[in-house]
Order: C-alpha cells, then structure tokens, then sequence
C-alpha cells in the first residue's frame, strides 16, 4: 500500500526543495505538481528562488526573450525581498499568488499586478518597491548560486533537491494530479538517484497548460 503524506510521521517527511523563478511558466506547472505530490506522498516542498534574468547574463538572446528576462527582475526581486524580511515560509504564498496572476490569469507582469498578488499572500505592498531595486540583489544572487552549485550551470529553472539528489525539471505539461503525481515523483526520485545519471530529455512538443 502506498503512504500519503497524511499517514507519515514527522520523521518520515523527506523534504523537496525548488528554486523557481515567478516568471517561468514550466516552473509554476512543476511547483504546482509538487503541492499534489504533498498530498499523495510523505513529502513536503520548500521554496527558494532562482532568477532567469541572472542565469541568463551576458548570453546572446532573441530580442523577444531577452525583454521577458528584464521584465522578470521585478518579481524575483520581491520575492528575495519578502523572504528577507519576513522569512522563507512566506515564498510558497507568494509564489502562488504571483504565478496564479501571470500564468493561470495572464495578468501583465506590472508592479501593479505583484502589488495585488502582494495582497493575496498577505504581505504588505510595500515590499513591490523592492521589484525596482538592487538593495535585495546580492542574496538574489546568492539564492540563485545555491541552485547552481547543486546542478550546474547548463539548466535552467526549476531545480529540485530531494535529501543529496537534485534535478532540473522536471518539464511537464499538464499538471500530474492525484496519484499520477506520487508516481512521476517515485520515478523521479529513482532516475535521478542512480549513480552516473544526467539526463533525459525530448523536444516539447506542446506549450504549458496550466488547468
């Protein structure tokens, strides 16, 4: 019989850690499969931030890529922000509500729209004027670095760390729900655990689907 996370003891929670970027759509779907797998698994997600804009830095990018990179230090600063202020617990409420907004509501990515998601997770507005600072940056930079020394610096974002095996990825559309999500995560877990694994991968061959 397989254990839910309601049937676990304390003890027996491994803990996942995901570093994410608000602005990536197939980030906010494997963050969104991880709170299913809480439900189906002894498991519980902590969250951590990573940017694209820094993971990206001085790369030759398309144009149009390249101006969703500068329009997304806002919300990875806030977030860093928040969580400097007011401590890593708040990051999954916020991340929430910024990612329900820009990807689920296809809200624009405007101070105006983290001011709201700001309010979703109970946090004060106050902390959207972060989002045009640089005063958060360097435990920005810090955050996104911690990711990098687990994986490596040819991915992107998510990452995932699971007790000593982390992962980028993975890149899934749509949403594994239920039980479907517990299996994806054991064969996850089971791939990236093996010795001398590094990769699997395919052309994606859908966009991201949020429902």
């Amino acid at each position: 019989m397989t254990q839910t996370a309601a049937d676990a003891g304390e003890q027996d929670i491994a803990y996942a850690d995901m570093w994410f970027d608000p602005a990536c759509p197939w980030a906010w779907i494997t963050s969104r499969w991880l709170l299913e797998v809480e439900k189906v698994r002894p498991v519980r997600v902590r969250w951590h931030v990573m940017s694209l804009g820094v993971l990206n830095e001085g790369r030759d990018l398309p144009e149009d890529y390249r101006e969703l990179l500068d329009r997304s230090w806002s919300a990875v600063r806030v977030c860093i922000a928040a969580e400097q202020r007011f401590g890593a617990e708040v990051l999954g409420a916020l991340y929430t509500a910024l990612g329900t907004r820009f990807h689920n509501n296809d809200e624009p990515r405007t101070d105006e729209t983290i001011r709201a998601a700001l309010a979703d997770a109970g946090l004060p507005g106050n902390l959207a004027e972060a989002g045009g600072s640089t005063e958060y940056d360097e435990a920005l930079r810090a955050s996104h670095a911690e990711a990098m020394k687990l994986v490596g610096e040819d991915v992107g974002t998510p990452v995932v760390q699971v007790e000593d095996v982390a992962f980028f990825g993975p890149v899934i559309t749509p949403i594994p729900r239920g039980e479907e999500a517990g299996r994806l995560w054991d064969g996850v877990r089971l791939v990236a655990g093996t010795e001398g694994f590094f990769e699997l991968k395919r052309t994606r061959t859908r966009g991201p689907v949020f429902d």
